[in-house]
């Protein structure tokens, strides 16, 4: 196929052949053995994808792919924050919750345990369920659920609802880095991660705003708590309609590209050596997955930034109220912690796709946290502190830019599909588990210090700094193995991984030269990370 040009008979063949591979997709869906985008690119010739066709690609992709990541991801995060947004108007007294108990803690961990406990389930369901409509039910079960949480007027009830919001929210998280490793070449994944991540800071800014309208409505039959749990529910219903609708199982299936720029989307992800989606489940992956050092490094990295984030999220405000704030002023105040995250998750993946490394960045966002803490440990909490304090507590907020970059990290180097998804699912386990117990190292009780909490807080974040330089070193003496298998197979040592050139497309020379030695033969065999000595791990 020419670079630019593309013959009126080339189209037809193509054409014949997306329909070949679709009709394909119907009849041996689960049953095949190699990565589907392999019966698409093995169906015609191997092409070579010019600059400007990528670009073209590209640009259709973010404007098709990312509205969805972003709006979902911006609901799911509202709806797990309106608990510590209910807490300062009076949920633990309206809801005659406890306060010298635990009962406040686990409501914020329940949804945890229930993402943990559904994890093998969603790790099977995003191998062999259709991407988009999976998804698009999933968030409209989460929203009708919310909205049952405004019928919730005691522990019981509560905890009830807030266990099934976290099995049908399980789903997100690891469908939108399947997603993206889906659509997107490596150089590319970080960023994208990273937007849907940031909206995490968008929702403490619009949220705050939103909660703080909420709560100055007065109802003689609804609590506050209650019209914010109605309103996001009912919010989120109306948005998975468009999920379901819009949203492409996989580039193969995607009504908004042409079938020429189909081979171009699936082609050019070639050098990812990561596959697409098979529909296949495999349990050798499996195996390799709980095997694999690399797995247990960052389910370990992200165990350690998810109990801070899970302490932090459902008392942030209340230890902003400690201050000395009231209700509506601690929520306008939590503003600036959302959009320190928006600069340090934006910024962090900006620097490691410029740096094309990920490590030294996930070092350089946990020593704000690490500041902020010994703030908020050493100054006391009189008025004339407010300032200082606030500016720990801000500092703290630079720790949602650590998990988007773990995952990418993760994402990057592992080649699989069940593996890839297995991986993940076993990452958010981690995620889970920390988020679980981190509310647990706080108590409503021990304000307005909550030294236990901050104090173990500060020890995880040292010890992230420690995990992430063994990654680091692990990740070099895996490069190193397969450059002596790609040499012992007559293979070139060193090869460029061009899923790290963000704007760099081989040219025709080089595309025949690694196509005669056979690398990149394998990017769509569906083989693991271990198994493929074309595969370079990142660090």
């Amino acid at each position: 196929m020419a670079n630019e040009a593309i013959s009126p008979a080339q189209q037809e063949a193509n054409k014949t052949n997306i329909q070949t591979v679709e009709s394909i997709h119907k009849d041996t869906a689960g049953t095949g053995r190699k990565d589907k985008a392999a019966e698409l690119i093995e169906s015609s010739e191997r092409i070579h994808v010019s600059p400007e066709q990528n670009k073209k690609v590209l640009r259709k992709v973010d404007l098709a792919i990312l509205p969805i990541l972003l709006s979902v991801y911006f609901l799911q995060s509202l709806d797990k924050t309106t608990l510590s947004y209910a807490s300062v108007f009076n949920l633990v007294q309206d809801a005659n919750l406890d306060p010298d108990s635990d009962q406040y803690s686990w409501l914020g961990s329940i949804v945890y345990v229930a993402q943990l406990v559904m994890q093998p389930l969603v790790a099977v369901l995003l191998v062999k369920l259709p991407m988009g409509k999976f998804l698009g039910i999933m968030v409209f079960t989460w929203g009708a659920i919310l909205c049952g949480m405004a019928g919730s007027t005691n522990f019981g009830a509560l905890m009830a609802t807030r266990f099934l919001l976290g099995c049908f929210e399980s789903a997100v998280a690891p469908a939108f880095i399947a997603i993206v490793q889906m659509w997107y070449k490596r150089a590319e994944q970080t960023n994208r991660n990273a937007a849907w991540y940031s909206m995490l800071g968008i929702v403490n800014i619009l949220g705050s705003l939103l909660s703080y309208g909420l709560g100055h409505i007065k109802s003689d039959r609804l609590h506050p708590y209650q019209i914010i749990f109605l309103f996001c529910g009912l919010l989120t219903v109306v948005v998975s309609v468009a999920v379901y609708i819009f949203m492409p199982d996989s580039p193969m299936e995607a009504r908004f590209l042409n079938d020429d720029e189909k081979l171009v989307a699936v082609e050019r992800l070639r050098m990812n050596q990561m596959g697409v989606a098979s529909r296949a489940w495999k349990w050798d992956h499996v195996l390799e997955a709980f095997l694999d050092v690399k797995t247990w490094l960052w389910f370990c990295m992200l165990t350690a930034v998810s109990i801070p984030s899970g302490g932090i999220t459902t008392f942030g405000p209340l230890i902003v109220q400690s201050f000395g704030f009231d209700s509506f002023t601690t929520i306008l105040f939590n503003m600036p912690f959302g959009a320190v995250q928006i600069i340090a998750t934006i910024g962090g993946a900006w620097l490691a796709t410029k740096l094309k490394k990920k490590s030294p960045v996930l070092i350089l966002l946990c020593i704000p946290p690490i500041v902020g803490i010994v703030i908020l440990l050493v100054v006391g909490r009189g008025a004339n502190h407010r300032a200082v304090l606030l500016v720990g507590y801000y500092l703290t907020s630079f720790y949602p830019g650590i998990s988007p970059l773990i995952y990418s990290w993760s994402g990057q180097n592992t080649g699989g599909d069940t593996k890839r998804k297995v991986t993940t699912s076993i990452l958010f386990v981690g995620a889970s588990a920390g988020n679980i117990l981190g509310p647990h190292l706080f108590k409503p009780s021990e304000k307005p210090y909550y030294k236990r909490g901050l104090r173990a807080n500060l020890a995880l974040f040292v010890t992230l700094i420690v995990l992430v330089v063994l990654g680091m070193l692990w990740v070099t003496v895996l490069n190193r193995k397969h450059a002596a298998e790609r040499e012992r197979l007559g293979k070139a040592a060193h090869i460029v991984d061009l899923s790290m050139e963000k704007g760099r497309q081989v040219d025709a020379e080089q595309a025949e030269n690694m196509q005669a030695s056979g690398v990149g033969d394998k990017a769509f065999d569906d083989v693991t990370d271990l198994k493929n000595e074309d595969f370079i791990y990142l660090y």
